[in-house]
């Protein structure tokens, strides 16, 4: 019977609950909602859900539980439903806390001047067929190198077969690299070395496709130009964004293992965002734009747009300056 006495007297926090949920009505104020407002309605959500479920095992009077079980569904529905998309919030995740996550991790650092490090040098490699003979064959593999040559035997402007469905080809194809290398992060060592593989043998197909003396290497570059921007650095994000999670189990500074893993992805969180939107962009550009018959100086335009693009992202919206934490931006 106590039990139910001190039930009862919690109507007053039923009362700050319904009063949260008549707020919610007004746009103006879910707009401006503040995080104190939002853990507050939280916390008096869960404790209402506790309240109906000691109601319910007490036999509590009909009236009472029928009225907790409508307040319940009803705070239910305006916690976990929005009416509208929080633009400004992911605006500012993704032009301020993310490139500004991005340009201080040291992962990020260290699989990208891995990446295109191993990249330049294998292509340069593959290149000079003097001084390394026979480079490329032996990393990419004979066939390989037939089929590269046989698929842009031609010119592009004879084969316009870019569709919506070529489109969706490449993204599910760049995704599934980017899954690999994000995959195999928490890894650590098996992650480096998928990434120097990708690395050294992505570079070897360029470099031997640069020669003067091989006829494909026109299209091959007509094609590869517009897209390769974009899709080489979300390669190299992707494996960033595992790389931190490995390290995060791995090296925990003091904290748990749960905790420093729970950190670790959070910091995670906006590499693995870039890199899907640049697979994404890579993509498009790649199914639409690299296999048309627009002119090269335009693709190699797009590619100079996206560099230039990349470079104001990781290194003027990164450069660090006071920003809110990541976990406050959430």
């Amino acid at each position: 019977m106590k039990t139910a006495e001190l039930l009862e007297r919690r109507r007053l926090f039923w009362s700050e609950l319904e009063a949260y949920c008549e707020r919610f009505q007004n746009r103006s104020f879910r707009d401006a909602m503040s995080a104190e407002d939002l853990s507050r309605f939280a916390s008096l959500y869960r404790a209402a859900c506790t309240d109906l479920a000691m109601a319910d095992q007490l036999n509590l009077p009909p009236a009472t539980i029928d009225y907790l079980h409508k307040l319940v569904a009803r705070a239910h529905g305006k916690l976990y439903s929005s009416s509208r998309f929080p633009v400004a919030r992911w605006w500012n995740y993704m032009t301020v806390i993310a490139p500004q996550a991005i340009f201080t991790d040291a992962c990020v650092k260290l699989t990208c001047a891995l990446f295109f490090g191993l990249f330049s040098l294998a292509a340069l490699m593959g290149w000079a067929e003097q001084a390394f003979p026979r480079f490329a064959e032996q990393v990419v593999g004979k066939d390989e190198i037939k089929n590269l040559e046989q698929m842009y035997g031609n010119s592009l402007a004879t084969n316009n077969t870019y569709f919506p469905l070529a489109a969706a080809k490449y993204i599910r194809h760049n995704t599934s690299i980017g899954l690999e290398c994000f995959a195999l992060g928490p890894l650590i060592i098996p992650s480096l070395v998928k990434l120097s593989y990708n690395a050294v043998t992505l570079g070897a197909r360029f470099g031997y496709m640069a020669r003067p003396d091989i006829r494909a290497g026109d299209s091959f570059f007509e094609f590869v130009t517009a897209h390769g921007v974009f899709e080489l650095t979300a390669i190299a994000l992707s494996a960033a964004a595992g790389l931190r999670l490995g390290l995060g189990w791995l090296i925990t500074n003091g904290l748990t293992r749960k905790d420093s893993f729970r950190k670790s992805a959070e910091q995670s969180l906006p590499i693995a965002l870039v890199a899907v939107v640049l697979f994404v962009l890579a993509a498009f550009i790649e199914g639409f734009v690299s296999p048309s018959s627009l002119p090269y100086a335009l693709k190699a335009a797009i590619a100079i747009a996206s560099a230039a693009t990349l470079m104001f992202y990781f290194c003027i919206l990164g450069f660090p300056r006071p920003t809110p934490s990541l976990s406050n931006a959430k």
